[in-house]
């Protein structure tokens, strides 16, 4: 089900949090992610929001992939709470992140 590392989810919501200081950072660490990990970290926002289910994750990815247009790093950005969403995404999904974020505090 979930492909992308939870670690660089919670990486991005924490570059998220960072505003205008980690937005450059931010950028590049999504733009270095593979194709998949687009699709899945963006879909984790969706679920997130409430605009798919957690049992329609598939779905969501399958969309992901197939409407983007712009890139993925512009698209989340320009998300309102993003890290939220993202938080939420996983919270909804089932994914214990407790140890991820530790490393970050």
């Amino acid at each position: 089900m979930l492909e992308i590392s939870p670690r660089k989810v919670v990486h991005v919501v924490f570059l998220a949090r960072e505003a205008g200081v980690g937005a450059g950072e931010l950028h590049a660490f999504i733009d270095a992610m593979n194709d998949e990990e687009k699709a899945q970290l963006t879909a984790i926002a969706w679920v997130g929001r409430g605009a798919f289910e957690a049992e329609d994750f598939d779905e969501a990815v399958a969309t992901a992939t197939t409407e983007a247009t712009t890139p993925t790093a512009d698209y989340l950005m320009g998300m309102p709470h993003l890290a939220e969403n993202l938080e939420a995404g996983l919270d909804a999904l089932g994914v214990d992140v407790t140890g991820e974020e530790e490393d970050f505090l």
